[in-house]
């Protein structure tokens, strides 16, 4: 397991600088370097880290999460308002329905398996999105107008959407009753798992300034909070519906609410720790790509994913409709959503090992949607964020 974990570091780091001296997002070399020394090329990865893999990843996107918290500040959000709600589902909603209308012409799919397939393929990936968005934040582009502070927690609450409607679908597909009760669960998931994240944020405050210890311990505290929380979600999900991980993301919000001071050293601190989480969630979510069965569809999963992409930019542009941004923010707005990763390695498979018919097309579409978004949506950021957005800075 330690060779492998060298192997995925060594891969992940230096890629990932080979890509940025090219001027090309080091994602992109890390998810192809992972693809690399996966399981369906060289199989360099010892099968326990594979194994490991989907628990590592989300290791990594609770990292992603605390420092966006830690940068966030809930007036930018109140000044967002109506957009940043809406961010959170309409763009994945218009991108499932997107897909009921063209995956039976263009695969043969059933309209339920063509559900199931938007489900999984609605969702944005925070562990993309969300890096960008805070060094937007750090350097302070479009953030008077709360422009990435509304896309990292649209992004953020986008996938609670989808994996309740992905459970939907699929409880249809196996023969269980429809519970609008799982509806009603969106809404109250989000709304709890908020709650209870400022609770743990606000706890975690005052034991800080009670308690004298170093900022590596905190760092360690505050992480390891973090774990319980997803872990409870786990363990007791069913009985009280909360999402984990925008509950990880209050409690860094509410950490720079009750201490600016202490939430900026602590963000620096993770903005460290990133460098390590990074190469290890994409070098793993490369090598959980099976180029393979990307193959057996070929150009109509490409011009699907691509065409779906035009109702969720729709979705988006509704979004916003009625806000003072420019049309240039606008634009931003709709190439920030693109991303798609995270999730789609997440659930891609679980159609396949449930059983269903569509569970092949569904993971075969999935790893298409991962190789064509998350590198175009990384690139188009990167490169048109100093473009499209007002540094505040200077104003």
């Amino acid at each position: 397991m330690l060779i492998s974990i060298a192997v995925i570091m060594f891969t992940g780091l230096f890629l990932g600088w080979i890509c940025q001296k090219v001027r090309i997002p080091s994602l992109l070399g890390m998810i192809f370097g992972g693809i690399i020394i996966g399981p369906y090329v060289m199989d360099l990865i010892d099968s326990s880290v594979m194994d490991s893999s989907s628990e590592l990843r989300k290791m990594a996107l609770i990292i992603i999460l605390i420092r966006a918290g830690l940068k966030l500040s809930a007036d930018d959000l109140k000044k967002v308002g109506r957009p940043a709600i809406l961010m959170c589902f309409l763009p994945a909603l218009f991108e499932i329905i997107g897909m009921v209308l063209l995956a039976p012409k263009l695969l043969g799919m059933s309209n339920l398996d063509s559900l199931i397939l938007g489900a999984v393929v609605g969702a944005v990936s925070p562990a993309v999105i969300v890096p960008r968005m805070i060094k937007l934040i750090d350097e302070e582009y479009g953030t008077k107008k709360g422009i990435p502070q509304m896309i990292l927690a649209g992004a953020s609450v986008d996938d609670v959407f989808v994996i309740v409607m992905f459970t939907t679908f699929t409880g249809l597909a196996k023969g269980e009753k429809i519970s609008w009760v799982s509806f009603i669960n969106i809404p109250l998931s989000v709304i709890i798992g908020i709650l209870i994240g400022l609770l743990a944020g606000f706890v975690l405050t005052v034991g800080f300034t009670k308690i004298k210890m170093r900022d590596t311990v905190k760092v360690i505290v505050i992480l390891c909070s973090s774990f319980v929380l997803v872990t409870a979600e786990d363990v007791f999900g069913k009985i009280i519906p909360f999402a984990s991980l925008i509950g990880v993301m209050a409690l860094g919000l509410e950490i720079k609410k009750k201490k600016t001071v202490l939430a900026k050293e602590m963000s620096q601190s993770f903005d460290r720790l990133w460098v390590f989480a990074e190469a290890l969630l994409f070098v793993l979510l490369g090598a959980s790509v099976n180029i393979e069965s990307a193959k057996e569809i070929g150009i109509s999963g490409v011009i699907l994913v691509a065409a779906v992409l035009l109702f969720r930019m729709t979705g988006v542009l509704l979004c916003l409709v009625g806000t003072k941004f420019s049309l240039k923010e606008r634009i931003f707005a709709i190439l920030a959503y693109i991303p798609k990763a995270t999730v789609q390695a997440a659930i891609g498979g679980l159609p396949l090992e449930m059983g269903l018919e569509c569970g092949n097309t569904v993971l075969t579409v999935s790893v298409i949607a991962i190789l064509l978004t998350a590198p175009l949506g990384a690139f188009a950021i990167d490169l048109t964020y100093k473009r499209l957005l007002n540094c505040d800075i200077e104003s």
